[in-house]
């Protein structure tokens, strides 16, 4: 039996156990036993940190450590996404009628101008039928002064009648009178109540007449709307002959070649317009809340180009797959050099916000392995403050979570802990 592969194994592991569950009371024991020194690499020049064992007059254990103070700053900050570029507004211009394209076709690539001709259809016999529709609203206005002529013919017709029943009534009161006082016959009273009767129904038969009079003018009226909706068909159906660029652009696709059948909903041609043009990008939902329309942004294209533009769109909803935001950025393009569809980074800017710039090596963990950085407040003593960091840069990191004024720890933090009294040795913030 080997029994010093054994021994080493549990030697290491009372190491790892006095390492990871002990560690504070060997840095006690450390600081109180240990001497060292702060020293410069004659060869490098690089800071030697090293714990010096110090005592003050009323007897406690100090440590030596480099400490820089650092005063918070506004800093612009920025969301990363990447996207694509997309055409501002692209369409596939189609034809609303059926014909044969007479017209030379446009090659794609080329730029039309808004409401240039793009195809143009055979009319066949749609003129024809233009004319027979104007014809037949000519016809239908000529009825009209004929109905209208009808109508004071039924009136006067009417005005008789009633006369006529005014004159029969009295004249059939006049026989009931005589009649009562044995001056007329029955045979007369009679023949007046006929001719009452008659009146009346002259009255109603004038009625009629004016009522169909009027029916007359109305349906010749109708008649006049109905050629004039005739009209407009045959009109749009031959305006729908020439189809024409909806906006300013390029032609993605060859217009239609001539000869060619068109149906509708037949393909003519399809325009984009690239200037200007859109990014479009998707943020994640932890940074929407922080994006704003109109704020500035850039982006940065696979081919180097650097453009900027403004937020013009932010998603309300999110995409139920990625569960991001769509955005988009409207950037100029008066020289069409970039493209639909070509990879871009896109730089959103955000409210800035302060912080404090660090050095990378300051950083360290505590013992719940929360990154943050020892500070020493106003009784030298250490403090951990967790931080979050913002930026990475060549001159360091800019971090959050610090007061506005901070005695940052850049050498020596690992050999104290939080409560730990501390001597401390300032250096400038640039050095």
């Amino acid at each position: 039996m080997r029994v010093f592969p054994i021994i080493t194994a549990v030697l290491v592991m009372a190491a790892l156990y006095l390492l990871v569950f002990e560690r504070d009371r060997i840095i006690d024991f450390a600081v109180g036993d240990s001497v060292a020194a702060a020293e410069t690499s004659p060869d490098t020049g690089e800071d030697m940190a090293v714990v010096t064992e110090s005592t003050t007059e009323s007897g406690k254990h100090t440590v030596s450590v480099v400490a820089m103070k650092s005063q918070a700053s506004d800093i612009a900050n920025a969301i990363l996404v990447r996207g694509r570029t997309e055409a501002a507004r692209q369409v596939d211009v189609r034809a609303e009628t059926s014909g044969q394209v007479i017209s030379d076709p446009l090659r794609k690539g080329a730029q039309v101008e808004k409401g240039q001709l793009l195809c143009q259809l055979d009319p066949g016999t749609r003129e024809i039928s233009l004319a027979s529709a104007v014809a037949q609203l000519a016809q239908a206005e000529a009825r009209i002064p004929e109905a209208q002529s009808r109508l004071p013919e039924a009136e006067a017709r009417l005005a008789e009648a009633k006369a006529r029943l005014v004159e029969a009534g009295i004249n059939l009161n006049a026989a009931e009178r005589l009649s009562e006082g044995g001056f007329a016959s029955e045979t007369r009273v009679a023949s007046a109540e006929a001719a009452n009767e008659s009146a009346i129904a002259a009255v109603q038969a004038a009625i009629s007449g004016v009522a169909g009079s009027n029916s007359g003018v109305e349906t010749a009226r109708a008649g006049i709307q109905s050629a004039q909706a005739g009209v407009a068909s045959a009109e749009r159906e031959i305006d729908r002959l020439t189809i024409v660029a909806p906006f300013a652009g390029l032609l993605e696709s060859d217009a239609a070649e001539t000869g060619s059948l068109l149906q509708p909903g037949a393909l003519c041609a399809t325009v984009i317009q690239l200037d200007p043009i859109k990014l479009v990008g998707f943020v994640p939902e932890i940074d929407v809340a922080r994006v704003q329309v109109g704020v500035p942004a850039g982006a940065r294209l696979a081919t180097g180009e650097e453009v900027a533009g403004v937020v013009t769109f932010l998603s309300r909803s999110a995409d139920p797959t990625t569960r991001t935001f769509r955005v988009e950025v409207q950037v100029p393009n008066t020289d069409l050099a970039i493209r639909d569809g070509q990879t871009a980074e896109i730089i959103i800017s955000t409210a800035g916000e302060a912080a404090h710039l660090l050095p990378l090596s300051s950083l360290t963990l505590n013992n719940d392995g929360q990154l943050g950085v020892r500070v020493v407040d106003d009784t030298s003593h250490v403090v951990f403050n967790r931080i979050e960091v913002v930026r990475d840069t060549i001159d360091g990191i800019w971090v959050t979570g610090l007061p506005p004024a901070a005695d940052v720890i850049v050498v020596g933090q690992e050999y104290v802990v939080e409560g730990v009294l501390v001597k401390v040795t300032y250096r400038e913030q640039n050095q």
